[in-house]
């Protein structure tokens, strides 16, 4: 694809707690945008006052997590008539709000485990209705920040003081013990399910991005090794959850199988990380689709949308 003569501003950084993974993931989509002629101006996003360059055609929005994946920046753009890459306000907003899309996964039938909103302020192992082991995680988090693995009783008060730093209310959840997928949407296109296999505990932002000074890593497969039955499974469970969000353009659906080969969705992301290690890419890499086109691809897409 050529994109010669086209100037695109990258919006990266952001002011929440996925800054770094921003910065990288910017790292490599400037590289190939300009690898295929555009004229990229970076811009580093930390408030809601940052300058679009003039001249500009389109947003490419590499900024995840808070404000960039939430529908914050999302807004803004429409507000000044700027054409952006991505799922729009509306569904940005929906998806990142994790009490918010579980409800409406199963509003649409997406295999997803039950899940209480727990109020934190005051809150105890008393007033958590999921029997252990569970997971308790942030409300509005992503990369697996702020998530907690609870096996045992003893281990709640402690989550519930570290989740208060996120907000007043948290997601709990049945603990699933199986394999650990994702499926990446494109378009109205189903990628290649990858499998991601921590080298230790689960898939923290420790084991997701070890360039950050974790001490962890992961191994991925793809295609995943799985059954023609339970591919179709999983990845019909991903796009009717991507599509129950009503997300445009591309996502990121994590899921979890367990040890009957029943998929569980767990949530979609709308600005997946485009890193070197990065799963996304990996997916589009597996059908023949280069890092330089999945960008371009996705620049087109979203260009495509009257939104």
């Amino acid at each position: 694809m050529d994109l010669t003569g086209r100037r695109i501003a990258l919006l990266k950084g952001g002011p929440g707690s996925e800054r770094a993974v921003s910065l990288e993931t910017a790292k490599g989509v400037a590289e190939a945008l300009r690898s295929l002629g555009a004229e990229v101006l970076e811009v580093d996003v930390t408030g809601e006052d940052f300058e679009f360059p003039e001249g500009a055609e389109a947003a490419f929005n590499v900024i995840h997590g808070t404000f960039g994946e939430d529908g914050s920046l999302q807004k803004i753009l429409e507000s000044r008539g700027i054409a952006y890459t991505g799922a729009g306000s509306t569904s940005s907003a929906l998806a990142f709000d994790k009490a918010r899309s579980k409800a409406a996964f199963i509003n649409a039938g997406v295999p997803t485990a039950e899940y209480q909103i727990l109020t934190l302020a005051g809150a105890g192992i008393g007033d958590v209705s999921i029997s252990l082991p569970m997971v308790m995680k942030p409300l509005c988090e992503g990369s697996s920040v702020g998530v907690h693995i609870i096996m045992e009783s003893g281990g709640v008060d402690a989550a519930i003081t570290d989740l208060a730093k996120f907000g007043e209310t948290a997601l709990v959840e049945p603990f699933i013990s199986g394999k650990e997928l994702t499926v990446g949407i494109l378009g109205d296109q189903v990628l290649p399910i990858i499998h991601i296999q921590p080298r230790s505990g689960f898939y923290d932002i420790s084991n997701k991005y070890p360039w950050m000074g974790g001490t962890g890593g992961s191994d991925y497969f793809c295609p995943a090794d799985l059954s023609p039955e339970t591919t179709a499974r999983v990845q019909a469970a991903a796009l009717a959850a991507h599509r129950s969000l009503g997300i445009e353009v591309y996502s990121r659906v994590d899921v979890l199988l367990d040890e009957e080969e029943i998929p569980w969705v767990l949530e979609v992301n709308t600005i997946p990380g485009m890193t070197s290690t990065s799963l996304l890419p990996k997916a589009a890499a597996a059908v023949g689709i280069s890092y330089p086109e999945l960008c371009a691809r996705i620049l087109d897409l979203s260009l495509g949308i009257n939104r």
